[in-house]
């Protein structure tokens, strides 16, 4: 009974050790130690619906990233699959930001891949919406009815005439002539009748001179 009791003893240390290897090797990989880097959160964040695309968005990790030239890479792509990017993306310890440019309608689609602090690349996707702009109604361009031209009114041409000279027959010397004229005819008139009357009164004396003889 002594032979047989010795080796089982000997033997548990060993079954122990195994297992105990085992065991160590099953929490080994789950240790936080071991664990690859994480994105925490991204601005805007998944499924966001946005007015506007954003000028930037921001990727937020669990730990440092590696910053060397081409470790990091964001692709930013419309519903169409046009690139919205805007330059390379610039690493700040646990924030990786990207810059966009352009306009965008419908769903965003950002894929990224950078590489944690212990050299192992990771990556991952998510999107975010832009909603379309509201296409404007167009609205009725007024007709403008073209107004009349109007007749242009005939100008009146007054001219100035001069007044009428209150005695017009001092301005003439025509009356003045018909009026010497009258003066003369009379003055004769009254000539020719002292004449006649002095001839007719001689002719009267000399006929009774005549008869007294």
């Amino acid at each position: 009974m002594t032979t047989t009791s010795a080796p089982r003893r000997r033997t548990l240390p060993a079954v122990l050790a195994a297992a105990a290897v085992a065991l160590a090797a099953l929490l080994v990989p789950a240790s936080p130690a071991f664990a690859h880097d994480e994105l925490v959160s991204s601005d805007p964040s998944a499924d966001a619906v946005l007015d506007a695309l954003p000028a930037q968005i921001t990727l937020s990790y669990s730990a440092d990233i590696l910053d060397s030239e081409g470790a990091t890479v964001i692709q930013v792509t419309d519903a169409a699959g046009t690139s919205l990017t805007d330059g390379a993306p610039t690493v700040s310890g646990t924030v990786v930001t990207q810059g966009l440019a352009g306009t965008a309608s419908g769903a965003v689609t950002v894929v990224w891949r950078v590489v944690s602090s212990d050299g192992h690349p990771i990556d991952g996707t998510f999107s975010f919406t832009v909603p379309a702009a509201p296409t404007p109604t167009p609205t009725a361009t007024p007709t403008t009815t073209p107004s009349a031209t109007p007749t242009p009114e005939p100008t009146v041409t007054v001219t100035a005439t001069s007044a009428p000279t209150e005695n017009a027959s001092e301005a003439s010397p025509l009356p003045w002539i018909l009026l010497a004229v009258a003066l003369l005819i009379v003055v004769g008139l009254v000539v020719w009748l002292f004449v006649v009357r002095g001839r007719r009164g001689s002719a009267g004396s000399g006929s009774a001179g005549t008869a007294g003889r």
